[in-house]
């Protein structure tokens, strides 16, 4: 039986959402509905299971679908976007693709064009996305994101929620600069100084933990984040 798949909808117009909700579910999706850009982005955080798929509406209160996305891309790179909106600016269209959406879909639509653009988006998606909840290697280490467990040559490392957490957004970001501010607040909910101070420990101990393969280095950008790396 085929795992089903996690969206995130963030929608502020309470008809619309509801009917996308029922709509989704009933297409096979698990399906979490926010009436605010903010709300999303604390469900994106908080949701215990890994979301697979935001569908965005573009105008929101508090925090709009651009905002939303570009702080989502600042942690998670892959996960696919689709906007919604009831604008069909050439401007609003291109600023949505510079932030990383895969596709932009205008109101009103029909559900089976939704229907299609999801199922196509995830297709893509699916052909070039290494899965994060599978044991993977860093190196030459094994490492099992949904266990939180690093396997070392000394035996088994049961990590924290947190550096699990940090470690797992490294890896998604492999090659790439990890934000450090977007960071913080999706992992201590603030980016001041005193977390700041904590995550900096955090990534000394992912270090000591994964200096037995010289191959892998977690470099500090100063002033803009951490990359990890792994030397071929």
């Amino acid at each position: 039986m085929q795992e089903k798949l996690n969206i995130l909808l963030a929608e502020d117009d309470e008809n619309l959402g509801m009917l996308l909700h029922s709509y989704l579910q009933s297409k096979g999706f698990n399906v979490v509905l926010a009436r605010t850009g903010k709300a999303a982005y604390e469900k994106f955080n908080g949701n215990k299971t890994q979301v697979d798929f935001l569908l965005l509406d573009v105008m929101m209160p508090e925090m709009d679908g651009f905002a939303l996305a570009k702080e989502i891309r600042e942690i998670d790179k892959t996960i696919p976007i689709l906007f919604l909106t009831a604008k069909s600016m050439k401007e609003d269209k291109l600023q949505g693709f510079e932030i990383g959406a895969d596709d932009y879909l205008t109101k009103p639509f029909s559900m089976e064009e939704l229907l299609a653009r999801i199922n196509a988006i995830l297709r893509r998606a699916k052909a070039r996305k290494k899965d994060i909840n599978e044991s993977l290697l860093i190196g030459k280490i094994k490492y099992e994101p949904e266990l939180s467990v690093l396997h070392l040559l000394d035996g088994n490392k049961k990590l924290t929620t947190k550096e699990n957490h940090l470690l797992s957004l490294l890896v998604k970001n492999q090659g790439e600069i990890l934000d450090r501010q977007a960071t913080l607040r999706a992992i201590w909910g603030d980016d001041n100084y005193f977390n700041g101070r904590s995550m900096d420990v955090y990534i000394a101990k992912l270090r000591k933990l994964l200096k037995e393969d010289p191959s892998i280095e977690i470099m500090n950008i100063h002033g803009v984040g951490f990359k990890l790396i792994v030397k071929k």
